[in-house]
Parts: C-alpha cells; structure tokens; sequence
C-alpha cells in the first residue's frame, strides 16, 4: 500500500524526467488535489497510506494530462494570485506573476486616495486583478467586465470562493464597443487586455498557445488593438484625476505611453516586473 509520500515522489519523478521546470510544487499540487487535501495538510499526511487506489490512479491520469501539455492550473482548476485562491478554466487565462505588477500598483494608488472609490476592471478573465484589489482596498467598489459569458461564471464563482460578493459585481461589456448605458463613473480603470501581436501567438509555448483561450492573448496585427480602444471609448468614464492603469508586454511600454497621451492621460508613470521589464503604465485623467 502507498504513502501519500510515495505517490507524491512517483508524480515528482515523472515530472522532473519530462523536463517539468517546476516539478517539485506541480507534483505536490496535483497530489493533494486528487486527494482532497491541502498542500500544508498534504506535507502533515506523507507518511501515512493511502486508503483508497483511486486517489494514485487520479494523480496518475493528472500527471498525465499534465505530460501532455496541459497547465497544471487547468488540471487542478485552481490558482494563487496576490495570495488568494482564483479558481480557473480554459475559458480565462491562467494568472501570472507578472500581472501582480498591475495589481500592486493599483493599490497603492488608491491607499494614498484615503475614501470610498469605484474601480472597473476591463477584460477581467478570472477576476484575479479586482479580486486583488477589493480584497487589499475594502472601501472600493469594483465592477468586473468582460464580453465572455464563461468569464463572468468564473468571475462570479471567484467573487464567492474570496467572500468579496459584497462589493464586487460583474458585468458583460466589450471593450471594442461603447461602455454600456448608466455604467457611471469610476476612480479607477484597470485591464490586463488581450496584447500579443497575433504574429508572435504561433511561437508561444505549447502550454500557452494549446490549452489558452486565444481570445485573451491576441491583440491585433501590433498587440495594441486594445489599448487603443480601452483609450478611445472607456476613459470619458474615468472621473477627474482619476485613472488607467494597464499591463503591457515586453517593447510595448513607449507606444503604450504614445497611446495614452494621445488619448488626453497625463502624468504617466511606468512600472517594472521583477525582470525589469516595462510591464505597466498608468495615466490621469
């Protein structure tokens, strides 16, 4: 009969034998989802047996899957992002370090506000960035919007897996149109858009560009599709001294800035990730 411990350095094995960067955390993840336990309670339980086969042959099939291609995000349905649990599906992208740039940022800025705001995150996918930032700002108010019906369900299913429902909602909206009748005004616009130029979408890695929504990761024939629209139809919502706040990809920061001055932004500010690259910027209204 199995330990916990030994079905956990078997998924381990095979991972890191495949070349799996990340062997070591991916295998401990898929383990204590396919038997039901956390990864602390995991770590608590290695030496004792497992007392159902079904539990080695789920990490088997998970292992699998994940030999395969997929995302371990995918296979476990589940993320960390600034600390939280976001629940995730192949209809959103799975969140990324990088986007805690845009998050962290963000909550700085309204700290320093000191009052009640309203904030709308556009192309909220999992509403990992709202989600962040209602729970770290507890006075604001967050709208989360995107154009896909599957998004929103795991917006929502976000919203009560994090207890923030109460003031967070989410709302169909494209950011290619007008922003809907009656929206109102906001603080703060975030969005982590779609921005990789659809050239470069065929060199992605396979985990990304197989098992992704290509939707949340095309962003025209120059990756600023978005940008200019986000720009040209959502700012009129901003408030004044309100402001936009936007994740880029590597390069895009200085046309990025262009965009946002033509649009009337002012007092743009770069932010970088933890390899430096220019990864977000922000603007005033």
């Amino acid at each position: 009969m199995d330990t916990y411990n030994d079905i956990f350095l078997r998924a381990r094995r095979k991972l890191r034998g495949a070349g799996v960067e990340a062997f070591d955390l991916e295998a401990r993840l898929i383990v204590a989802h396919a038997s039901g336990r956390t990864r602390e309670d995991l770590l608590r339980s290695s030496r004792l047996f497992v007392p159902d086969s079904a539990i080695s042959r789920a990490a088997d099939e998970m292992i699998d899957r994940r030999l395969a291609g997929e995302p371990v995000a995918y296979i476990v349905g589940e993320w960390e992002f600034f600390s939280l649990p976001v629940i995730v599906n192949d209809s959103v992208l799975i969140p990324r370090t990088d986007t805690e740039v845009l998050a962290a940022e963000t909550i700085k800025l309204l700290r320093q506000l000191g009052r009640q705001t309203r904030i709308l995150d556009l192309c909220a996918g999992s509403g990992c960035v709202g989600l962040a930032v209602a729970a770290n700002v507890p006075s604001c108010r967050i709208v989360l919007a995107d154009s896909s019906d599957k998004a929103l369900a795991v917006c929502r299913a976000n919203m009560l897996r994090n207890n923030l429902s109460r003031n967070m909602t989410a709302i169909e909206a494209d950011v290619l149109d007008q922003p809907p009748a009656l929206l109102g005004s906001f603080d703060a616009i975030v969005s982590n858009p779609p921005y990789i130029p659809t050239a470069d979408l065929i060199a992605l890695d396979p985990s990304v560009r197989d098992y992704e929504p290509v939707l949340s990761l095309d962003g025209g024939p120059d990756g600023l599709y978005f940008f200019r629209a986000i720009v040209t139809n959502w700012t009129m919502l901003l408030k004044q001294d309100g402001f936009l706040s936007l994740e880029c990809g590597a390069g895009q920061a200085p046309m990025l800035r262009e965009i946002m001055r033509d649009g009337g932004l002012r007092d743009l500010r770069t932010f970088t990730d933890t390899l430096g690259i220019e990864r977000v910027v922000i603007g005033t209204a």
